[in-house]
């Protein structure tokens, strides 16, 4: 059945495409969600006076687009799993679990754009995801899968780092104090005894 979209569909096409589809696709969802129309003179010529308003919508889009995998192209995203000894996940990462994670750092993005090779990530480790953006713009986002354990051992490693530079900071300020102490006690002697030359 040949359409045109009324809305931009992964996959398929971007609002004002004609497409073919299978008959049962158009019928028990694209037409009855208002995703697409059939395709007639009336609506093409409805989607053609629209032209201009679709355009402008496409490109902003695209500068949107540009602009959010400038920023996923930094995003470093950490999951902690259920996992034995050996690395081995009980289960697998998900689209949906990825999904969580962007929305915690404030990206809203729909499931179906997230491509997680699920059958690839059966290990702790570190992975690439692809998060595709408008028309054949993606991103390839850092993913760190750890296990419960290796979660505690980083964030152990990371307060005992930071214990260890307190400590020496608190060193270090005790040793300019006893310093600076040191030589006000050196300068006080010198001073009690200028008096006494003067008489």
């Amino acid at each position: 059945m040949k359409i045109i979209l009324n809305q931009d569909v992964v996959h398929l096409g971007e609002e004002g495409d004609v497409v073919e589809v299978k008959d049962g696709y158009a019928r028990n969802y694209l037409l009855p969600t208002g995703t697409a129309v059939i395709y007639n003179k009336a609506n093409a010529a409805l989607f053609k006076s629209r032209a201009a308003a679709i355009e402008k919508k496409k490109a902003e889009k695209r500068a949107q687009s540009a602009s959010m995998k400038e920023k996923l192209d930094n995003v470093v995203l950490y999951i902690t799993v259920p996992a034995g000894e050996s690395g081995k996940l009980f289960g697998s990462v998900t689209s949906a679990m990825v999904q969580t994670e962007l929305q915690k750092l404030g990206f809203e993005l729909e499931r179906k754009k997230i491509e997680v090779a699920t059958h690839a990530i059966k290990m702790t480790g570190t992975y690439s995801v692809v998060i595709h953006l408008y028309e054949n713009e993606s991103s390839h986002v850092k993913l760190v899968v750890q296990s419960e354990a290796e979660r505690l051992a980083a964030l152990k490693k990371a307060e005992e780092e930071a214990k260890a530079k307190a400590e020496a900071e608190a060193k270090a300020a005790e040793e300019a104090a006893a310093a600076a102490a040191a030589e006000e006690t050196a300068e006080e002697p010198a001073a009690e005894e200028a008096p006494a030359d003067a008489q």
